[in-house]
């Protein structure tokens, strides 16, 4: 019994540690989060009170409320975070390698395998929809992502490469949406020939740049 106690303890170490260091980062970012989350699971709660009120059946309603309060202030908590972790390291050299890396299944990312003076700089990503390319920057970075595509078909002949580009302008895609608009790409490569992929590109390398570090969301989650 006591043993297994012991590992319960370290399982739920961790996610208390990730929340708290995800509660940081938003704090930072928007300092009223703490008073919302207190509102919201109020509001909620007095709101399943006086329904129970209503019905005759005040303490049932308040204990059935509880968990519908805790799961909203979640919800809300979850939502916010997103957001606040996108912020904490946009504007950052490295910030979209760190929101590709952060995409565990699937997808393999090398940060910065060129950059320049400016520090713009383009990431590979590999994965089942081929070989897709990142630059942040500048004009210039369009000419380096066109560098890396005729280096990656060089080595990969025949595989699909994707270029995109991080940015608010007509034709980038924004850092918060760079996660997901990766992961909802087309299939267009087997398991076996992603693996092969990876392998003929894993000789090329990239160079070592300091990424953003800290809590990254994954779709609308927190790691």
């Amino acid at each position: 019994m006591f043993k297994r106690k012991k590992k319960e303890a370290k399982i739920k170490k961790p996610r208390f540690q990730a929340f708290r260091d995800a509660y940081k980062v938003t704090r930072a970012e928007k300092p009223w989060i703490g008073a919302a989350l207190i509102a919201i699971f109020l509001l909620v709660l007095v709101v399943g009170v006086t329904l129970g009120f209503i019905f005759d059946h005040p303490i049932y309603g308040g204990f059935v409320t509880l968990p519908l309060a805790a799961l909203a202030t979640m919800f809300f908590f979850t939502r916010v975070a997103g957001s606040a972790a996108y912020a904490s390291i946009e504007g950052q050299i490295g910030a979209g390698a760190s929101v590709l890396m952060a995409i565990r299944k699937g997808w393999t990312t090398t940060p910065a395998v060129a950059v320049n003076k400016q520090q713009d700089m383009v990431h590979r990503s590999v994965g089942r929809a081929g070989i897709v390319l990142t630059g942040e920057g500048g004009f210039a970075v369009r000419q380096m992502v066109q560098d890396e595509k005729r280096k990656s078909e060089r080595y990969a002949p025949g595989v699909p490469v994707i270029e995109l580009f991080v940015g608010d302008g007509e034709g980038q895609v924004p850092l918060r949406k760079l996660q997901k608009h990766v992961t909802k790409l087309p299939k267009k490569l087997t398991p076996h020939q992603m693996r092969e992929v990876r392998a003929r590109l894993k000789a090329v390398g990239g160079m070592s740049l300091p990424i953003p570090k800290g809590p990254m969301p994954k779709g609308v989650k927190i790691r």
